[in-house]
């Protein structure tokens, strides 16, 4: 299956002691970056959290996890007050409406706006009991962010499919057009060589047919016509296999890009010159689709 690297998926569940929900979004990157944005109080779960994004299958992308974790009552979490940070931090302000001639307006909500102020801390025996509160709802936007990244890796499948038909077809073209082509540049070579010796040197037939011979393998494109169709075969194998398949296709890519270029560097023939300037253009399309392919 083909899956997109840029998708959203999100879930919301309230409980009597929780409202959880629960975000994930990505976009394309060439390996596994997953970052995990969680509630301070919570942020022991955030290991947990990552793996259970790769245990679902996810291999590859920037991820970004969001998780919002409303405590609706208390449960075992205790709030203290951090008093030498407050003390310092109070200290600070006072010295900062003296040195600067700010007003000094300091109140116990200014205070208490800065979040450091204050020590959260929950039981440890929880831990296990709030991941088994919060998997279910990771998982549900899990299973909608693993749709849309199987929706749009189908139309990019799609996509990618009709723009490789298109090389195909290009590339089936080139082949009759090319022995003409090779037919053209040795009847123009043995006049040039003729123009060259003038008309009264005879001219020796076997060196001119060995050396013909010789510049007709040089300008045979038939190697890269058959790697090409090669290379195409592997495209739908893999196009059509299970597991990350973006890198495959990309490495494929280059070897048709490079058997491509081959055969515009040896023909001469403006025709096959334009139908190679055509499926570059087709396989750049392709490229940049797949640089969002898992």
């Amino acid at each position: 299956m083909v899956y997109s690297m840029t998708a959203f998926g999100r879930a919301r569940k309230d409980t009597e002691q929780r409202s959880i929900t629960a975000e994930i979004k990505s976009v394309n990157n060439r390996y596994l970056d997953i970052t995990v944005k969680l509630p301070r109080l919570f942020g022991y779960l955030e290991e947990k959290v990552k793996s259970r994004i790769t245990e679902r299958g996810i291999s590859r992308g920037k991820i970004d996890v969001f998780i919002t974790i409303d405590v609706l009552s208390n449960d075992g979490v205790e709030v203290s007050l951090d008093k030498a940070y407050t003390q310092s931090y109070i200290d600070a302000l006072k010295k900062l409406s003296v040195e600067y001639g700010i007003k000094d307006d300091i109140t116990v909500s200014s205070v208490a706006s800065n979040p450091a102020v204050f020590s959260v801390k929950k039981a440890d025996e929880d831990t296990e009991k709030e991941w088994k509160t919060l998997l279910p709802v990771l998982d549900e936007a899990i299973d909608a962010f693993l749709a849309e990244r199987l929706r749009e890796g189908s139309n990019m499948k799609n996509d990618i499919m009709e723009k490789k038909a298109t090389v195909m077809s290009l590339a089936n073209q080139i082949a009759p057009l090319s022995k003409a082509d090779v037919d053209s540049q040795l009847v123009k070579m043995k006049v040039r060589i003729q123009e060259l010796v003038g008309s009264d040197v005879a001219l020796d037939e076997s060196r001119l047919i060995t050396e013909c011979a010789i510049m007709a393998d040089r300008l045979a494109i038939d190697e890269e016509l058959v790697r090409l169709s090669s290379h195409f075969s592997s495209f739908d194998e893999i196009v059509n296999s299970d597991g990350p398949i973006g890198r495959k296709l990309d490495f494929l890519l280059q070897e048709i890009n490079r058997e491509t270029n081959t055969i515009g560097s040896k023909v001469n023939d403006a025709s096959i010159a334009k139908i190679v300037v055509e499926m570059k253009s087709e396989l750049e399309k392709i490229r940049e689709q797949i640089q969002n392919i898992e």
